[in-house]
């Protein structure tokens, strides 16, 4: 009895263009369709804007490559995804033109296809950085072609001219705001102010009362916030965990009437928690970004829920969770060498600390990834007083660019939230976390200057007035 073979798994890389309608929301939405017809988008580069090529009377482009695993033959695929154009309306009126959504099958497997309808590797590849430096990021050190197995992705994309302006990722915020871009260097820096609806946070627990909270959002606004983020459970070290109705019935109204207030409409929401439900919920309030202290490792279900989700998510390195994280801070060869009797950091461990946060940041990115959240849509943290102590913090800040450019976490935007923590006490003398402004806008100027995207701060007009002046030093 004759039975069907078992069909092979192939990897094929595509490429993601759009300059029509919202560019971002039609390549998420042929992601989506890639999905629904079997062919599993794995992993997917950074949104990258770029100027149009070959036909210049056009609006910019955003492109992008994604990796899918997928059983159909080379053929097959490429009438996937222009059956997928078409169900997305585009219409070729112009060769090279305007499109809504442009697929394109780059690299299947190592195979070289030459057909009338498909040339694999994709014939334009090579003149291509819109093309060749989205690859890059998802594979760097792969061949792109047989004949030349000791070339690859990166040493074709170092031989291209630089463009002019140079290319700049995007990171969406949300529907009616513009999408962060952590590689223009005269982006503004974002300004998140923190509204900890809890009794317990270390430096302003039960100081937004109710009855205020309007006017404390409004004040927010009129300091220069574009960003608040809602929080409804303690990360401080030994903080007790409160119940999931109990942090959703502070998060979830504070942000309803953040969506309620007019002056309100322009700002974005994000909601500080490490818990998929609350997650979810905030999300159906208005929030516009998931922010896990935990980067989805202290609830199984924060991940998926996360891609499911679609909303950018702030990804913070931490060890362990907050109530484990203080006894976890030795980055060092041996807890011997972690720390003098002062509490400074040992050269050792000091030497450790950037790259022992990469390295465990790049796993936490690998994980979601792996769970379905689209690259272009990770925010990075370091993650200061988590798991860290003393001058671990100040070495963080030294190095945040250092950091930025960590080989697997390039090209991503950073927020830093260092408003008020203990090693600012250390440092200043000052006891009383409220009275840390000045080290606090020490610490803020240094983000900035480090390539900071967004500086998560208490004190928003103080702050804001840092990363103003910052901004106009660093970033014209």
């Amino acid at each position: 009895m004759a039975t069907d073979k078992p069909q092979r798994t192939r990897t094929a890389y595509i490429a993601l263009g759009s300059n029509l309608g919202d560019r971002i929301a039609e390549i998420e939405r042929a992601c989506r369709e890639l999905d629904a017809r079997g062919i599993r988008v794995k992993r997917t580069s950074s949104l990258w804007e770029t100027e149009p090529m070959y036909y210049a009377d056009q609006d910019r482009f955003v492109n992008g490559a994604c990796e899918v695993e997928t059983t159909l033959e080379p053929l097959e695929l490429l009438d996937q995804l222009q059956e997928i154009e078409a169900l997305m309306g585009r219409k070729k009126l112009i060769d090279k033109g305007p499109r809504n959504i442009d697929l394109d099958v780059l690299l299947y497997d190592d195979e070289v296809v030459n057909h009338e309808r498909l040339t694999i590797p994709h014939a334009g590849i090579l003149e291509r950085e819109f093309v060749l430096r989205p690859l890059a990021e998802l594979i760097p050190t792969k061949a792109l072609f047989p004949k030349n197995p000791w070339k690859f992705t990166q040493d074709y994309l170092n031989e291209l001219p630089p463009s002019d302006p140079p290319l700049t990722t995007l990171t969406p915020s949300s529907s009616t705001q513009p999408p962060l871009q952590a590689l223009r260097p005269s982006r503004k820096t974002h300004v998140m102010a923190i509204l900890n609806m809890t009794p317990d946070s270390f430096s302003d627990g039960g100081s937004h009362a109710a009855t205020s909270l309007a006017d404390t959002i409004r004040s927010f606004i009129s300091s220069g916030a574009t960003m608040i983020d809602v929080g409804g459970q303690s990360t401080a070290p030994q903080r007790p965990e409160v119940a999931v109705e109990e942090e959703l019935g502070r998060v979830v109204p504070a942000i309803r009437l953040i969506r309620s207030l007019p002056e309100a409409q322009d700002i974005l929401i994000s909601v500080d928690t490490y818990r998929a439900s609350v997650a979810e919920a905030a999300v159906q309030a208005g929030a516009d970004i998931i922010n896990d202290v935990s980067a989805g490792a202290m609830d199984p279900d924060m991940l998926s829920t996360m891609a499911r989700l679609q909303k950018t998510v702030c990804l913070m390195h931490m060890r362990g969770t907050p109530a484990t994280m203080s006894s976890l801070n030795n980055y060092g060869a041996s807890s011997a060498s972690s720390s003098d009797e002062e509490g400074k950091v040992a050269p050792k461990d000091d030497d450790a600390v950037v790259p022992t946060i990469a390295k465990e940041l790049l796993e936490r990115v690998a994980a979601a990834e792996a769970a379905g959240i689209r690259r272009w849509r990770i925010i990075l943290d370091p993650g200061l007083g988590f798991a860290k102590v003393g001058a671990q913090n100040l070495t963080i800040l030294r190095h945040l660019r250092d950091l930025r450019e960590w080989p697997g976490l390039q090209n991503l935007p950073w927020l830093v939230g260092s408003s008020r923590k203990s090693f600012i006490g250390k440092v200043t003398g000052v006891t009383r976390p409220a009275e840390r402004i000045w080290g606090t806008a020490a610490t803020v100027a240094a983000a900035v200057e480090g390539g900071a995207d967004v500086v998560r701060v208490h004190d928003v007009k103080e702050m804001g007035q840092v990363v103003r002046m910052s901004d106009a030093i660093w970033r014209y």
